[in-house]
């Protein structure tokens, strides 16, 4: 973040913005059956083991990839035309409960 803030001083006259983005738990297949069964026990369904794994976030779930999608649009567009420098969190709130 602090990279990417100094780059916005530094291209900013330039007409450059720079900008990032922070996702949280997206739903991928990298993270789907997370938390692993052998760490729980055998008991567990697939809901439960979902259930826990998005319990600490405000929206009760992991984003899609497409919502990560829709952040970098809009910084790439001319609607972000006055935003530099900003680190924008897309994490359904899991920084909240931190």
């Amino acid at each position: 973040m602090n990279l990417t803030r100094q780059m916005a001083l530094d291209y900013g006259p330039s007409g450059i913005r720079v900008n990032c983005v922070c996702p949280g738990s997206i739903e991928t297949p990298r993270f789907r059956g997370y938390p692993p069964r052998q760490s729980l026990g055998p008991g567990l369904t697939d809901e439960q083991r979902a259930r826990m794994a998005n319990s600490n976030r405000a929206l009760l779930r992991m984003g899609r990839p497409e919502e990560i999608a829709y952040a970098v649009l809009f910084l790439a567009s001319d609607e972000s035309s006055f935003v530099t420098g900003h680190a924008l969190v897309v994490d359904g709130g899991q920084t909240i409960d931190a």
